[in-house]
């Protein structure tokens, strides 16, 4: 099966995943506006597929995010997690998840981001009416070899997540902050494999809930050592966007 291929049958088993999902987001990304030279191929549309479900045993998260071109589907990233608590009543959960997906780039070609398996704990917590939610979680995180000039190796991960919905509801913000140790090589600019080094990426996202299904507002992407640079030692970006989410 060829990536175009691929990419089709992935994006189909999305939606078909995606039927009874919490919200779908659009986002309009400015990060190439503001960095014409450092993320001159940064995407400007992403849409989001976002669902968040509870049961008897703990919950269940996942997450999917496309990129679009005017051209082409640049790229479809996952992460999907499972909790199981640890006692009816306790708010910790064992935590386990997986990240990765697949890329399209014309001057380079297909391939996949370097997936990553974590295991490990969470606390959970939130408020009598679920207006303030949070989540602390300490993750083992295991990379694996997922293309030419990446390698397996273990790291961490620390995950803290945040919900709150304030003027009567009408306002909502939230998101989520990751620090983990990553491994310069492959496709970094300077190529030292197995150099280890610390990444920050956080996502807050702020809300106005036009009703119960509409939502406008924006997210802002403040990362550190996680978007790969080639013109400049520069490291830490601000990317905000323009967005639009629909609560199913």
């Amino acid at each position: 099966m060829d990536m175009k291929k691929l990419m089709m049958t992935a994006l189909m088993a999305v939606v078909a995943i995606c039927v009874d999902s919490q919200n779908i987001q659009l986002h309009y990304d400015f990060g190439r506006n503001l960095y014409s030279n450092e993320e001159a191929d940064r995407q400007k549309v992403t849409a989001t597929l976002e669902q968040f479900k509870s049961d008897d045993w703990g919950s269940w998260y996942y997450f999917f995010d496309i990129d679009l071109t005017s051209k082409a589907t640049r790229s479809i990233y996952t992460e999907i997690s499972r909790e199981v608590k640890l006692g009816k009543e306790s708010p910790f959960a064992a935590h386990v998840e997986y990240n990765g997906g697949l890329w399209h780039a014309p001057a380079i070609g297909n391939g996949s981001y370097q997936q990553a398996g974590l295991a490990g704990v969470a606390y959970n917590g939130h408020n009598a009416d679920f207006s303030k939610t949070w989540s602390v979680q300490a993750l083992y995180k295991q990379f694996f070899k997922s293309y030419e000039g990446s390698r397996s190796y273990a790291s961490f991960q620390l995950t803290g997540a945040w919900g709150l919905n304030f003027l009567a509801g009408k306002l909502t913000f939230s998101g989520f902050i990751d620090l983990w140790r990553g491994e310069k090589g492959g496709n970094y600019a300077d190529n030292e494999q197995g150099h280890g080094m610390l990444v920050l990426l956080t996502e807050p996202q702020l809300w106005y809930n036009v009703n119960k299904h509409l939502s406008i507002g924006t997210e802002v992407e403040i990362s550190n050592n996680f978007i790969i640079n080639y013109y400049s030692d520069k490291t830490f970006f601000v990317n905000p966007t323009l967005a639009v989410k629909w609560n199913l």
